[in-house]
């Protein structure tokens, strides 16, 4: 199986910022943790802080890739850029948050990507993403 995390805006900084709420591993050390996890598998790992390049991404793994694992950060509540890629595309996308979103501030639980997601993971921290991966396999 080919997977790839994608991760948004700001997440370059996990393990630094807001530590009581995203922990105080690096997003290096996750997505390390993450490859070990789905060893027998091909992962691939994009972090990016440009909402463009997020959608090249994912409209350039469809096809590539049976699946995307996409956090992304706060353009979740308003970007209808990303939402369109992934609308645009076959290859079905999990969207993941760290946090539980429901349980912090209101404009938090605004997803503009849910729809057009195969489903949602949220509140597991650094496990979120390995929930979300191992959801393809089912």
């Amino acid at each position: 199986m080919k997977l790839l995390f994608l991760n948004g805006v700001n997440l370059n900084l996990t393990g630094k910022r807001e530590p009581g709420v995203y922990g105080t591993e690096t997003l290096e050390s996750i997505n390390k943790e993450i490859a070990a996890h789905f060893a027998g598998d091909e992962c691939s790992f994009l972090q990016s802080n440009f909402e463009g390049e997020i959608c090249t991404a994912i409209q350039q793994a469809d096809g590539v890739y049976d699946g995307i694992v996409l956090n992304a950060g706060a353009f979740t509540h308003y970007s209808y850029a990303i939402r369109d890629a992934i609308a645009s595309v076959s290859v079905p996308v999990v969207e993941v948050h760290m946090s539980n979103v429901h349980a912090r501030e209101d404009f938090r639980n605004k997803s503009v990507l849910s729809e057009v997601c195969k489903g949602v993971i949220c509140g597991f921290g650094k496990n979120s993403y390995i929930l979300a991966g191992e959801s393809f396999k089912l």
